[in-house]
């Protein structure tokens, strides 16, 4: 007997049945997700994150809404609603859905325990302890579902007032988007009565202002205005342009021919004042010329036994200033005499004669421009020739540098400096009174009391621009340069 249970034990142990936690296989296959740890207590094995459920997802999406509420405009406002209520419904369905999962689940689950049940009678040993395991196992699960079916519960009620308040919106932004249609329709209309009411207005009151006499005046001016706008056109504008140019040019012309004039009726007037033309000025009135005088009659007293003596003349204030060394019948205007008349006085026993320019001396073209190139650098160089050297003629005609700097001029040969001297009130420059036709390129320079030189340029302009350079370097240092004798308010 004992025999015959032990081999009956041990055929049911050969023919164990296996664990149902290892090939259970429910809906969603969430059964394998838990198993058994220490001391038989149920552990849920860990899981992947979970996405938003399709709840959150529609609370977001409605605070988002409730955000935008204020920047949207009705009409968009009632399209989020709409389809707000539409992601409700589809909420509404799936909870539908989770309720058969739900029901599917509990049925079986029942079905398992029962089939557990007959098992665990049936069994003995270790077979029937991992039945007992997977009953209690089973239990476990079904608490946590009915947990689970609780929270669903509450949320689909929570859903159902979500998609209550979504429709109630809805109705209101309808309603909402049909009034304002309403009221813009009304003042669309208002405003086209309006517009005809001040159309007719007007109209009313053209004709009370512009009766039909009015109108052909009216027209009479318009067509006036297109006949001056006809006359405006560019080539009439142009032609004018031209017209005017060309008078432009012949005022210049007329002008210099008056001062012209005016020059010869000076000329007349002062020979009528001398009663008798006896001597006359030969020569161009401007800088880098030379004046001479000639006698006009053969009973002129000879020049040579005549004393002169040069003046400049402002004209302005009609000062008479003495030109110191001026005593020769040449005399070659420097940059002091532009501007002012040049008068020589002829004097011969009882006889006196003045002869004077006709007009002011004029400067030389394009010497302002060259000297004004010269004062941006801060040393200047000449080729000269030393004539006279302290009044005493020089037989050597080599060439020497003259140096004209901010501080200080210079007569050099090579190496060997003949003066070098800062500006000084003992200095003195001016150009050379007398000396013949020469004198338009000669300059005077007085280095310091006792050293004094006469130089010969290589030109007239560089003659001139060198005494307009040093006066305008001395000026810098507060010293006028003049000629012996010559005041220094004699210079501009």
């Amino acid at each position: 007997m004992t025999r015959h249970n032990r081999d009956c034990v041990g055929a049911m142990q050969s023919n164990a049945i296996p664990l149902v936690s290892d090939d259970a296989n429910f809906v969603f296959k969430r059964f394998p997700r838990y198993k058994i740890g220490a001391d038989n207590v149920i552990m849920e094995v860990e899981e992947e994150p979970k996405a938003l459920s399709l709840k959150e997802i529609v609370a977001k999406e409605t605070a988002q809404l409730l955000e935008q509420q204020k920047r949207l405009s009705v009409r968009d406002l009632a399209k989020k609603f709409e389809r707000g209520l539409a992601t409700a419904a589809k909420i509404s369905d799936e909870f539908k859905f989770r309720e058969v999962a739900s029901l599917d689940r509990h049925v079986l689950l029942k079905k398992l325990r029962d089939v557990l049940e007959c098992l665990r009678g049936r069994v003995a040993g270790r077979n029937k302890n991992d039945t007992e395991e997977a009953i209690s196992m089973v239990e476990a699960l079904a608490v946590q579902l009915t947990q689970r079916e609780g929270e669903l519960i509450y949320e689909k009620a929570e859903v159902k007032k979500l998609a209550n308040l979504l429709k109630k919106a809805i109705e209101e932004a309808r309603k909402n988007v049909e009034e304002e249609r309403t009221l813009a329709c009304v003042e669309i209309r208002n405003a086209r009565e309006a517009v005809q009411r001040v159309e007719q207005a007007a109209l009313q009151e053209k004709e009370l202002v512009f009766p039909a006499k009015d109108l052909e005046g009216l027209m009479n001016e318009v067509q006036e205005a297109r006949r001056i706008k006809m006359l405006h056109q560019p080539s009439k504008v142009m032609d004018m342009e031209h017209e005017l140019q060309a008078l432009r040019f012949q005022l210049a012309d007329k002008c210099l021919y008056a001062i012209q004039l005016r020059k010869e009726l000076a000329m007349l007037k002062i020979l009528d004042e001398n009663n008798s033309h006896l001597y006359d000025l030969e020569g161009s009135e401007s800088l880098g010329s030379y004046l001479r005088i000639i006698p006009c009659t053969d009973s002129s007293p000879d020049i040579s036994n005549c004393c002169i003596q040069w003046f400049r003349i402002q004209s302005e204030a009609n000062i008479k200033v003495l030109i110191s060394g001026a005593t020769k019948s040449f005399y070659a205007p420097e940059p002091f005499d532009v501007g002012r008349y040049l008068q020589a006085e002829i004097t011969s026993d009882d006889l006196r004669v003045t002869v004077t320019t006709t007009g002011p001396i004029d400067p030389a073209a394009g010497l302002g421009s060259y000297v004004e190139a010269l004062v941006r650098k801060a040393d200047n160089e000449f080729n000269v020739v030393i004539v006279q050297m302290n009044g005493r003629d020089q037989s050597s005609n080599s060439i020497h540098i003259f140096h004209i700097g901010k501080m200080r001029i210079k007569l050099r040969k090579g190496r060997y400096t003949k003066a070098d001297e800062r500006y000084s009130t003992s200095m003195q420059l001016c150009g050379v009174r007398g000396a013949g036709n020469a004198a338009a390129q000669a300059l005077f320079w007085q280095a310091k009391r006792g050293l004094s030189f006469t130089l010969a340029f290589e030109s007239e302009r560089e003659r001139n621009a060198a005494i307009m350079l040093a006066r305008r370097f001395a000026f810098d240092c507060n010293i006028m340069l003049v000629g012996p004798g010559d005041r220094a308010d004699t210079g501009r």
